[in-house]
């Protein structure tokens, strides 16, 4: 999903291993200190040595404050490969009562809600998965605000991880471009579109069906790995690549 760009010059990630140790100290949740105690890659690690994981979350909407997960989906892989074997799947219910769901968009009905189970019980699943890799998101916002929001009024502990933003990594080579009548008139086009798909086109990849976490997961590790094969090298450091969203004033 994607909604706005992010600016085409990422600024400068923190010191991963050093966070990590720091938010250890201050959690007081053991799943959320056991997920710290993984640790996390330096930032001069070559690609080719850094594990990822491909993560989405469908949302009822893009309000962190009144909006709810309702369903993750992610996949691992390395900088050469996907790992098929290790996807999931899993539709949440909801803390709060029966949230408003477009299932036209997700497909998600408030049965299968229903029968689902809350955040809690599906934290242990993600928190293991998410473990020594690096999350892989397209327009990582929604994972980071709604992964942050919903661990911290679970725990009361502050959930935080090192993200390489497949959206972010494209307006690198696309950057935002919005030209003026007389640019127009002169023959000035607009930037390409950021969209998951629509930059899954310009890698020849194949078209998926949008908004269901899973599908969306892979969509974007399919077009990580492109993207490392156009612009990068397997010996590239990770910190080529992190993204760290601007801290909001």
């Amino acid at each position: 999903m994607i909604f706005s760009r992010p600016s085409a010059t990422p600024p400068v990630a923190p010191d991963w291993p050093s966070r990590f140790r720091a938010l250890e100290k201050t959690a007081t949740d053991p799943e959320i200190k056991a997920f710290y105690q993984a640790g996390a890659i330096s930032g001069d690690t070559p690609l080719k040595h850094v594990a990822f994981l491909s993560l989405d979350l469908e949302t009822t909407g893009l309000n962190m404050q009144t909006d709810a997960i309702i369903s993750i989906g992610f996949i691992p892989l390395f900088h050469d490969r996907v790992l098929c074997q290790g996807a999931r799947h899993q539709v949440i219910r909801p803390d709060q009562d029966r949230p408003e769901l477009q299932t036209v968009i997700h497909g998600i009905t408030h049965a299968s809600v229903d029968a689902s189970p809350r955040f809690r019980a599906v934290v242990p699943m993600l928190l293991q998965a998410m473990a020594g890799r690096v999350i892989v998101a397209h327009y990582s916002r929604i994972e980071r605000d709604f992964l942050r929001r919903a661990v911290s009024d679970m725990t009361g502990d502050v959930l935080d991880f090192p993200v390489v933003d497949t959206m972010e990594i494209e307006s690198r080579k696309h950057p935002v471009s919005r030209p003026n009548r007389f640019q127009r008139w002169m023959g000035a086009e607009a930037s390409p579109s950021l969209r998951l798909a629509r930059a899954r086109e310009r890698y020849n990849l194949p078209a998926y069906r949008p908004h269901h976490a899973l599908t969306d997961a892979l969509a974007s590790a399919e077009l990580f790995l492109a993207q490392i094969k156009d612009q990068f090298t397997p010996d590239t450091p990770i910190s080529d690549l992190l993204y760290q969203p601007p801290e909001k004033g």
